[in-house]
């Protein structure tokens, strides 16, 4: 597996990172806790991901409510020690781990109460990269810094990001090391800021939603019920715009151009992503530990500038 360096943070991340999303739940929807993969399969998961290569797992102390931080560190308690010094652990904050909706936010002191338990579930002293889940409007940007920087010198964090951040926001907080953002053939969002002002600061990037739930991998259909179990049936509302005749048409022509490479879709999705120097790493949440052999075809496909930007003028 091809490794990485963060940007200027020292830590080396697997090119493609485990997103550990929907164990025991999907996402941090306090509705869905208790759901999405079970102990059993997430473990199943994480032995593939780690056969494969995948050094880098990223959580959310909220996943779950605290199940995918649990599992995590069960996990990595039952194995040798290659497996517990060569673990690269990323997680994040901002959301209730127990669902309650006053408490959330980036406030200090909820940071430092948030990371204790984030450690303890994870069974670490250290977590490598820790991420601000999403920018809080009723806290100081300064105040939240602040706090994550206190941290990294306690040596309880190594690397601080963020993650569902826009140019604007990082602009004003020159304290981030690295940045986590949606991004794909049918999210081109931080191409407009974010990642040229990666580029140009030296910051890490991670691009999550690789497949934009699942809709790169060709199995949602014009004119039929998107399958049983899928992300259109569970939280689809980041993907409701893409029910639309131009999008069918174009990953028509993705799975056309994949078949004329021997891939899949979905594999060739990635590759693109995988393409531009730009993107550190890609996170990859599968529901099934098969679900990573698309990550791992995409690795030898190599796109050249043309042909990346035929497949991204495809949308």
């Amino acid at each position: 597996m091809e490794t990485r360096a963060l940007g200027g943070t020292g830590i080396e991340v697997s090119r493609l990172v485990l997103g550990c999303g929907n164990f025991g739940g999907i996402g941090s929807a306090p509705a869905f806790f208790g759901h999405g993969e079970s102990r059993e399969q997430a473990f199943a998961i994480m032995d593939r991901a780690w056969e494969l290569g995948i050094t880098t797992f990223d959580t959310a102390d909220a996943y779950g409510g605290g199940r995918s931080e649990t599992w995590i560190g069960e996990w990595r308690r039952g194995k040798g020690p290659e497996v517990r010094e060569g673990l690269v652990l990323s997680t994040k904050v901002f959301h209730s781990v127990e669902g309650d909706p006053a408490d959330h936010g980036l406030a200090p002191e909820r940071i430092r109460r948030q990371l204790e338990g984030s450690l303890r579930r994870l069974g670490v002293e250290r977590v490598d990269m820790y991420l601000t889940h999403e920018p809080d409007p009723d806290t100081p940007l300064a105040d939240t810094l602040a706090a994550l920087d206190e941290l990294v010198r306690e040596g309880k964090v190594r690397a601080i990001g963020a993650s569902n951040v826009d140019g604007e926001l990082l602009r004003a907080a020159p304290g981030y090391d690295f940045v986590q953002n949606s991004y794909s053939l049918l999210d081109r969002d931080p191409e407009h800021d974010v990642l040229p002002l990666c580029e140009a600061e030296g910051l890490g990037f991670e691009a999550f939603g690789p497949l934009s739930g699942g809709w790169l991998t060709g199995k949602y259909r014009r004119g039929e019920p998107p399958p049983r179990g899928s992300r259109m049936t569970q939280r689809p509302e980041s993907y409701l715009h893409l029910d639309d005749e131009r999008v069918y048409r174009a990953l028509e022509e993705l799975a056309r151009r994949a078949v004329e490479r021997d891939t899949t879709p979905a594999a060739l999705a990635i590759a693109w992503l995988l393409g531009d120097e730009r993107v550190t790493a890609v996170v990859l949440g599968p529901r099934r530990p098969e679900h990573l052999e698309a990550g791992i075809a995409a690795l030898e496909l190599r796109l050249s500038p043309d042909e990346r930007a035929e497949v991204a003028g495809l949308f």
